[in-house]
């Protein structure tokens, strides 16, 4: 069975990194005592030590350990033998090209559905969703394929930012690319603001956080769902 939390971001404003959704991971990883890390997003361009350095800080406040999987040999062996997997943030095309490069999409997939406990942040949640078509990153490199995990039966747009009324920017804002992107597909996108996540066990989903999230449907209006709410039948 699925277990999985899916969340907007890493960090949110006046926390150090990972530390809202500490008591919440202490749980969610009960069984593991280390946790798996993929840092290919590379955020800021860092190394894989370094972000790896980065999550080994925040799970050792509640006495997790992490290696990363740039660390094996093998990393498809790491991730069949892994009690918990984390994917940071990051460059989402980034970490979907290494994924495939890596051979390691498919077995990602396969370890997730047998009940190993998967927790994203940013681009280690916009590959949760069908495709990564609704990322906000740029496209620095050009993974084979934008298909992704699709362990949520629609798209994910993390780090969702409602439109400024005083702005005086005059580009496109996030609901408006997120319309673009519906003229050419169909899947539903749930817009996911800071410090709001999915919680997945099996076939259900749920909206946790604090705050509500934006739907997108195909053909439909937006529309905003409160924190609790069952996404299950979102497809």
């Amino acid at each position: 069975m699925k277990q999985m939390i899916i969340a907007s971001t890493s960090t949110i404003y006046g926390s150090d990194y990972l530390d809202y959704l500490l008591e919440e991971l202490m749980f969610f990883f009960k069984d593991a005592e280390t946790i798996l890390f993929i840092p290919y997003a590379r955020p800021g361009g860092i190394s894989h030590e370094e972000y790896t350095k980065k999550a080994q800080e925040a799970f050792s406040k509640i006495g997790k350990a992490v290696k990363g999987i740039h660390e094996f040999d093998n990393p498809k062996d790491a991730l069949n033998n892994a009690k918990g997997i984390f994917v940071g943030g990051g460059n989402t095309f980034v970490l979907v090209n290494q994924l495939y490069k890596n051979d390691l999409m498919s077995t990602l997939q396969e370890v997730i559905n047998n009940g190993t406990p998967y927790f994203g942040t940013s681009a280690g949640s916009n590959i949760c969703g069908l495709t990564i078509n609704t990322t906000n990153d740029m496209p620095i490199v050009y993974p084979p394929s934008f298909k992704t995990l699709a362990m949520v039966p629609f798209n994910i747009n993390p780090h969702y930012l409602d439109p400024d009324t005083n702005s005086t920017h005059m580009g496109e804002t996030r609901e408006t690319r997120i319309q673009e992107f519906h003229a050419f597909n169909s899947q539903p996108v749930i817009g996911l603001r800071e410090g709001s996540w999915l919680e997945v066990n099996g076939d259900q989903i749920f909206l946790e956080g604090e705050l509500d999230a934006r739907i997108f449907e195909y053909n439909k209006a937006p529309y905003e769902v409160e924190t609790g709410t069952d996404l299950s039948e979102l497809k």
